[in-house]
């Protein structure tokens, strides 16, 4: 889609931070199956290198960011058990604590992405991390049903200023050679912050109760926001947009959404994370019962597999700028369907290895996915962004739900057989965005200095 320079409703000085222009030629239109919103792709801002003191920062500081936004979210994630005997809820209803979280994170991010243009991206996260922190440490004196879920409610709407601003301020600020690793650490440090609000909390439950665990969480969090403050770097290439201008914004996200790939990766973050969540949400109520009866603590400890996600996400994103998104997004989808089979085995080690197998699987393709936005949306970043994320947490909050339905009513096989069927979406999605892809390098012409999408997106197969 061929749009003019006056047309384009974001500043070419902030975007295109992914699109190569090594000779400094003027801008070219790329015709790529796979091409931008915008097709008119000036030189590239500079990027930060891998190796720098400021590439270090960024990550260690982008690595909190996830770490405290992953596990405010989902450090209810296992006390779902304790909520339903607490209140006196079932499954299905417990699962609305997280459920709605994420539900209102979704909508959230799509603001964000937005209200970051006027604010800026750092104060927006900042803000976001401290203000979540301190409603965690305010749920455990809640004792009402109704109210702990709208506390619960506004918390995701609160931590949506994370997310979407992260992913944004990465794909600006780090050189597309180094993207996809920088990517695969700010993807780790949400791995880590779901560890810790699961495992973390499990034991804490067990050794002073829920409600003190819970507000724990959120003083982890305050020190997270800290750290955070203290080592990210003011945005370089970030141009500021004063005000809310509804049609450039309705412009931008409309715009993504007409691209001729980046919705299929929209997908493949609903599809993988609805997969997810559904195993984690119900796997707790599984192993409490016969014939396993593990505590708090000893569910928590599965958790513990989140490590394979931080790992798995910085190894996705190094092997994708060097093999390519394609291939490796498919493998991680396949890695995913393989836990999910495993988990349907009656062993409490074929269970507690499936959800290995699909932990590592989810964050490869969730990283992939991730840094894949950012490659193909050269401007509008945080737009892309956040329609990403708005697919992805509402895939969490929807199926997360929808799977109590199938515990319920077919124990859980049914919730096995409903996770796969989510990744057979996302992989359908992925082999279609690999095709895509593949014929855009065919595509791409081969003159030195070209600017066009179909160059760049030679390591996508």
């Amino acid at each position: 889609m061929s749009v003019s320079r006056d047309q384009d409703p974001e500043p070419h000085s902030n975007g295109a931070a992914d699109t190569a222009h090594s000779d400094g030629a003027s801008p070219q239109c790329a015709d790529s199956p796979l091409a931008s919103t915008n097709t008119l792709v000036p030189s590239e801002p500079v990027g930060i290198s891998p190796g720098s003191a400021a590439f270090r920062r960024i990550s260690v500081a982008l690595f909190l960011a996830g770490y405290a936004t992953f596990s405010l979210i989902y450090c209810v994630q296992p006390l779902l058990p304790e909520l339903a005997n607490h209140f006196g809820v079932g499954p299905a209803e417990s699962s609305l604590a997280l459920s709605l979280t994420t539900g209102l994170l979704a909508f959230a991010i799509l603001l964000a992405g937005a209200v970051s243009e006027a604010t800026g991206r750092k104060q927006l996260m900042l803000v976001s991390m401290c203000v979540a922190s301190i409603l965690n440490v305010i749920a455990p004196f809640l004792s009402d049903w109704h109210a702990f879920l709208v506390l619960r409610a506004v918390e995701g709407l609160v931590l949506g200023g994370v997310p979407a601003v992260a992913m944004a301020y990465l794909a600006e600020e780090i050189d597309p050679k180094g993207l996809g690793m920088a990517m695969g650490i700010y993807i780790s440090g949400t791995a880590i912050g779901g560890l810790s609000g699961r495992v973390v909390i499990g034991f804490l439950t067990d050794l002073f109760g829920w409600h003190t665990a819970l507000g724990a969480m959120g003083a982890l969090g305050l020190l997270a926001a800290l750290g955070f403050a203290v080592l990210l770097p003011a945005s370089q290439n970030f141009v500021r947009r004063p005000g809310f201008q509804v049609r450039y914004h309705l412009r931008a996200w409309g715009g993504h959404l007409k691209h001729p790939g980046l919705p299929f990766v929209f997908l493949i973050g609903a599809f993988a994370m609805g997969c997810f969540v559904t195993v984690f949400n119900y796997v707790g109520f599984r192993l409490s019962d016969a014939p396993y009866g593990l505590s708090q603590s000893q569910i928590g400890l599965i958790f513990v597999v989140y490590l394979c996600g931080s790992v798995m996400s910085s190894i996705a994103g190094a092997l994708s700028d060097k093999l390519g998104r394609g291939p490796v997004l498919v493998v991680g989808i396949l890695l995913a369907g393989l836990g999910v089979a495993l988990t349907m085995l009656e062993s409490l080690g074929g269970i507690i290895g499936g959800i290995v197998v699909l932990t590592s699987g989810f964050f490869v393709a969730h990283s992939i996915a991730s840094g894949w936005v950012g490659r193909l949306a050269e401007t509008s970043k945080g737009h892309a962004s956040s329609l990403y994320l708005l697919a992805y947490y509402l895939g969490a909050s929807t199926m997360g739900s929808i799977g109590g339905w199938f515990w319920s009513h077919g124990g859980w096989n049914a919730v096995a057989g409903f996770a796969g069927a989510l990744l057979v979406g996302a992989l359908l999605c992925g082999i279609y965005l690999w095709r895509l892809a593949s014929k855009a390098v065919q595509a791409a012409p081969k003159e030195k200095g070209n600017a066009s999408l179909s160059g760049e997106l030679a390591d996508a197969t």
